[in-house]
């Protein structure tokens, strides 16, 4: 996979991470990155302008880096290591990259056990998702299932407590307990929750609004609730 941007590079090199290839503009041969990258002994190609803006249309910065595929963690591996008291977030068919990005930052910030996505119909890990994370992929571990609600019922099974987010026939979320073994579920940014998702959490949690809007972004959404976690385990 690509992915772009002078802190991205900078990350790559400093934790040592598998660099293929690398695409910088032509103006920059004598940038501190570019002298870095070329200490790291890793190919690079100088592009003109244009031929970058080709390659990635994001804000490269002048850097594009070909990396291998993100590697997720797996389920398997997950259940056998959900620990003593497990703190887990769940996000139901997230479609926008960046609020991927900035959760996985919180959930890094927060110590959350495990991410889960589902395999079809949601963001991955892609440049996008990497360059608004901001390093913390690296120590965040994300499980990509096939089948969201099978997970869940595992999960259940495994004496965690399913927490959906919904306005509708809801508690706030500061009023329930996040002692115990848990996980949280963040829906998408049009449509929420799916109803089989909704119909098998333990409880639905809302944030409550006060002004005239009545949603949040769902990073901001997620970030609120998974402080609230923190805050209760103390």
């Amino acid at each position: 996979m690509y992915v772009f941007g002078k802190n991205v590079a900078k990350e790559l090199i400093n934790n040592k991470k598998e660099i293929k290839k690398a695409y910088v503009l032509d103006t920059l041969k004598n940038d501190d990155v570019t002298k870095k990258l070329i200490n790291e002994n890793i190919s690079i190609t100088y592009l003109k302008r244009n031929e970058m803006d080709k390659l990635q249309n994001g804000n490269h910065q002048g850097f594009i880096m070909q990396i291998p595929d993100f590697k997720y963690y797996d389920e398997k591996m997950m259940f056998s290591n959900l620990g003593n008291n497990p703190f887990i977030v769940i996000l139901d068919h997230l479609e926008d990259p960046h609020n991927f990005g900035a959760i996985i930052r919180t959930c890094e910030a927060a110590g959350v056990d495990y991410i889960i996505i589902p395999k079809n119909r949601s963001v991955s890990v892609n440049s996008t998702v990497m360059k608004t994370s901001v390093g913390a992929l690296d120590n965040v571990r994300i499980v990509e299932v096939t089948n969201l609600n099978n997970t869940i019922n595992k999960l259940k099974n495994n004496g965690l407590w399913i927490v959906g987010t919904d306005m509708e026939n809801s508690v706030s979320y500061d009023t329930l307990d996040y002692k115990v073994p848990v996980a949280i579920i963040i829906g998408s940014e049009g449509f929420g929750m799916s109803n089989l998702v909704k119909k098998n959490c333990d409880f639905i949690a809302n944030i409550p609004m006060y002004g005239k809007i009545n949603s949040l972004n769902a990073s901001v959404a997620a970030a609120i609730i998974i402080y609230e976690v923190v805050r209760q385990r103390k």
